[in-house]
């Protein structure tokens, strides 16, 4: 007979629960789509004070936890004070009806919710009523919505959100895990108002302040009309208010099929040498004003027939030749790197894979602020959100918008991250701009800088905190193509990387410093021209040959 793996889990209960669930429940919400999920696990080990609930637990995911139940008596203080403004009805007339919504309730969770029909009405009552009793404070901007926070909760809810209490409540009503059903919240206040129509101004009102407040962008003051119904809960409110609305799809395939059609017939072979007749051009004008001592001899080697003719042939040819073949790739890779990717059919290809293959993992690396900074990109701020992040090559900026970071920030983020993860079906957004700006931000000088520039308002305590603050951010799901983002990342990293100065440092890094085959050759062709010189030299006369005069 095998053992229950867990002691507490009740059989009966359970077979009791199902069966009458599947009796009871008279209408079908089976399309209702579940929105409130758990926390990935890869996730919720980074930080899981930034997902679990530190002050009140809101909903059935964390409902009596020892450390939370404190706040229990200022969720029965909010309800009371519904009860009392009700009047002629009591409490448990609101309960009621929110039981008739239990099977639409239980369908917005992805956990299974072991409570009873009316535990689980009670909890969502109780819960809403303090929910709508924090959410007012942002209601009073617009005028006297409701009734001023009553006394026994001031100290813990404020107008200006200064206190420390408000803004641990805050972060933990804005968990993933702590998420109530926005149509609860609507029903509540229906129950409160002489129709919809009030109720769902109440809540427009709150959810513009509340969205004002804690939308790290600075983009509300252009906020568009809200609709209650469009949205699942409060941090998917604030989800659809930072991340824009793109297009299908096939849209995109469609304008990257055109892109790849006009950059047909471009010129771009890896088979043509100009870059080498560029540079020997550039040494022979270095050299013609050059004529003393040793120069002169080695101009003698340089503009010798041989040497002309090496020149003027195909790299492929001369790359194969003895000696030569050493030199292949740290030439290729100076010269013809760039050229190469501009080929139609390499474009087409990348093209290609960007829609139908997820990015790998070097497709992200970014150089960092001070990086792109001393090859010539500037940094410039915008107030259009996410959607606004550009690189003008012809600029050289990069458009990025100016983000406010305080003590509710990354944990706005990071639930913003985790609910995208687990409910978006198209390219994760915010997952991909965290992962720009923990790109871009490796030291406390990079924090510095944007700060500088306007990108970053700073309210921490410091910009190593900013900069630890997006370095912790680096954890996702699963990587993902964001059209508009990985341009101007693709953009910059084209920029940076052509730069000669870039170039040269890793041509220096990858094929000097990191190569000792490389510099035994060169070592072994100097010892070897050196001998030769002076062989040649003890039999003919070097002075009369390459006509060297010495002057007295």
């Amino acid at each position: 007979m095998t053992s229950n793996p867990n002691p507490s889990f009740d059989e009966i209960k359970w077979v009791i629960q199902i069966r009458r669930t599947l009796d009871e429940e008279l209408e079908d919400y089976s399309e209702v789509p579940v929105c409130i999920f758990n926390v990935p696990k890869t996730l919720m080990a980074t930080k899981p004070d930034s997902y679990v609930p530190q002050e009140v637990a809101l909903g059935p995911y964390h409902p009596w936890r020892p450390e939370l139940y404190e706040m229990e008596r200022y969720k029965l203080a909010a309800a009371r004070r519904i009860q009392k403004y009700l009047q002629s009805l009591k409490f448990h007339s609101l309960v009621d009806q929110l039981s008739k919504h239990e099977a639409r309730i239980r369908a917005c969770y992805h956990k299974f919710l072991e409570f009873n029909g009316e535990t689980l009405s009670w909890m969502m009552a109780i819960d809403a009523s303090f929910l709508l009793e924090f959410l007012q404070v942002y209601a009073v901007k617009e005028g006297p919505v409701l009734t001023r926070v009553s006394s026994r909760m001031s100290h813990i809810v404020d107008y200006s959100g200064t206190k420390s209490a408000h803004n641990v409540i805050l972060r933990d009503m804005v968990m993933l895990e702590n998420q109530i059903p926005l149509f609860v919240l609507r029903k509540v206040l229906e129950f409160q108002s002489s129709s919809l129509d009030q109720a769902d101004y109440k809540l427009c009102s709150m959810l513009a302040g509340f969205g004002e407040d804690l939308c790290p962008f600075g983009m509300t003051e252009d906020l568009p009309e809200i609709e209650v119904a469009e949205h699942a809960h409060l941090l998917d409110f604030l989800y659809h208010l930072i991340v824009p609305r793109l297009k299908e799809p096939s849209e995109l395939m469609e304008v990257m099929e055109n892109e790849n059609e006009s950059s047909e017939g471009e010129e771009g072979s890896f088979e043509d040498s100009s870059y080498v007749h560029q540079l020997f051009e550039e040494m022979c004008k270095i050299l013609s004003k050059l004529n003393h001592g040793p120069v002169r001899i080695i101009k003698n080697i340089i503009f010798s027939k041989p040497v002309k003719l090496i020149v003027k042939l195909p790299w492929k040819i001369v790359s194969n030749l003895l000696g030569f073949a050493i030199l292949k790739y740290p030439v290729e890779y100076l010269f013809f790197s760039q050229n190469d990717e501009n080929k139609p059919e390499n474009r087409n290809s990348i093209s290609k894979s960007n829609i139908i293959k997820p990015p790998l993992i070097e497709e992200i690396t970014i150089p960092s602020v001070s990086e792109l900074s001393k090859s010539g990109v500037r940094f410039s701020p915008t107030n259009g959100g996410i959607s606004s992040i550009a690189f003008d090559a012809k600029m050289v900026t990069l458009y990025l918008p100016n983000v406010s970071l305080d003590v509710n920030t990354e944990v706005i983020l990071r639930n913003l991250v985790a609910y995208e993860s687990s409910n978006a079906s198209g390219p994760l957004i915010v997952t991909r701009y965290t992962e720009l700006m923990n790109g871009i931000i490796d030291t406390k000088e990079d924090a510095k800088f944007l700060r500088e520039r306007g990108i970053i308002l700073n309210r921490l305590k410091s910009d190593e905190e900013v900069a630890d603050q997006w370095n912790g951010m680096s954890k996702s799901i699963r990587l993902t193509k964001v059209p508009f983002l990985d341009k101007a990342i693709e953009d910059v990293n084209k920029y940076h990387s052509g730069r000669w100065k870039i170039k040269a440092g890793k041509f220096m890094k990858r094929y000097v410093f990191s190569s000792w085959q490389f510099l035994t050759f060169l070592a072994a062709i100097l010892i070897l021209l050196l001998m030769t010189l002076q062989a040649f030299c003890s039999v003919y006369s070097c002075r009369r040959i390459f006509k060297v005069t010495t002057h007295q």
